[in-house]
């Protein structure tokens, strides 16, 4: 069977514990349809990029799924009926990740300091070399 991931959004106000009834749901709508969800991640309370339908947080959730078409076009349409999920995206990938995903491994990021560019405070970015005598910016060209 074909493998995807699935990550959807559910709205800020929703308790984690009514996230997870509503993961387990798709879960049992892939499992009734013929296919299987191999993981499942819960990543959390998370910062949305931009303003979703007034939100600016979500609960996201993520489904390792080895399922037919049929079953993963009924997910998406229960998600689209949702009004609690924000958004939704499914992907055909070729291999399931077997580990944790890059969310959740968190001791393998490293934090960068401020500065870690080789610049100090603001004072210290290297200026732009200034132009040799004589030779002036085109038209158009970037200055």
């Amino acid at each position: 069977m074909p493998l995807y991931e699935s990550i959807f959004i559910v709205r800020q106000d929703i308790p984690a514990t009514q996230v997870e009834t509503i993961a387990n749901s798709f879960a049992d709508i892939v499992r009734n349809n013929g296919g299987q969800v191999t993981k499942t991640e819960q990543w959390g309370l998370r910062t949305l990029a931009y303003r979703i339908n007034k939100n600016k947080k979500g609960h996201y959730v993520m489904f390792n799924l080895d399922a037919p078409s049929a079953a993963v076009d009924e997910l998406e349409r229960n998600m689209r009926i949702n009004e609690d999920i924000l958004r939704f995206m499914t992907v055909r990938v070729e291999e399931l990740e077997a580990g944790p995903s890059a969310i959740m491994r968190k001791e393998e990021r490293t934090e960068r300091p401020f500065g870690e560019r080789g610049f100090g405070d603001r004072g210290d970015r290297p200026r732009r070399a200034p132009r040799p005598e004589g030779t002036e910016p085109t038209e158009g060209a970037a200055a």
